[in-house]
């Protein structure tokens, strides 16, 4: 059965109350599993292990059946001297300067990583999956991020198995309300590309905490779910790749 992945993404002590919200709004529609990426320590200043409150609440959803999943560490990237103009763009236009693990040496990613699971460590589960900050993962820290055992990443058009190497080509879903005309070239945007995606073996819906905050783009949101979710089978991202490598 074709299949449909929601994914919520920053999940911090940062963006708590919206992120609960959300999920009320999606149990609603009838989403009762939701890919939940989780920042480790949101832009330096919201650590989890810190946070007994999100502690709680990040667990009590993980154990209502959403899955956990390692989204970064900062989510936030320095700019460097050295950069190039079409690495400024990449880091800074596209992504507000969160592309965090766009360029990391191995080793650079590898200490986050470890970092962040366990931070994690808390959580009554295993963490099977890493998406990096707006979906920009280096070579290097790739093979960091293979190299700790996690089952799969992510990038915004395609699924990665890391164990198999098994690739599914797959457009994400994802709106930009960071400024109006984002927001409008979103709409228009998503618009077209739900159009392409009824013969898709996966469709991913990619929603962030200001989502909400904006009424066109929320409403968008829902109807797609609404429209899309009696034709699929609505599945984790782990649910996902488990099924594809079975």
């Amino acid at each position: 059965m074709k299949s449909l992945v929601v994914s919520l993404h920053d999940v911090s002590p940062l963006t708590q109350s919206l992120c609960e919200e959300i999920l009320v709004e999606l149990r609603a529609s009838g989403i009762r599993q939701v890919s939940l990426l989780v920042i480790p320590d949101h832009h330096g200043r919201a650590p989890i292990s810190e946070s007994p409150e999100f502690q709680r609440w990040l667990t009590r959803a993980v154990r209502a059946g959403h899955e956990p999943v390692l989204h970064g560490y900062y989510h936030r990237r320095e700019r460097a001297k050295a950069d190039s103009v079409l690495r400024r763009l990449t880091t800074e236009f596209y992504t507000a300067g969160e592309g965090e693990f766009y360029n990391l040496s191995k080793k650079e990613a590898t200490v986050l990583l470890q970092r962040g699971l366990a931070d994690l460590s808390f959580l009554p589960r295993k963490i099977s999956g890493f998406v990096a900050p707006a979906w920009l993962l280096g070579a290097e820290a790739e093979v960091a991020v293979r190299e700790l055992g996690f089952l799969y990443t992510t990038r915004l058009s395609k699924v990665r198995v890391l164990g198999g190497n098994v690739e599914i080509g797959s457009q994400s879903l994802v709106w930009s309300t960071r400024a109006r005309w984002r927001a409008s070239m979103s709409l228009i945007w998503n618009r077209s590309l739900s159009c392409c995606l009824g013969g898709a073996p996966l469709v991913r819906i990619s929603i962030h905490p200001p989502d909400a905050q904006h009424p066109m783009v929320w409403k968008q949101i829902r109807k797609m779910i609404m429209a899309t979710r009696h034709k699929r089978q609505c599945v984790s991202y782990e649910k996902f790749v488990e099924n594809l490598v079975r």
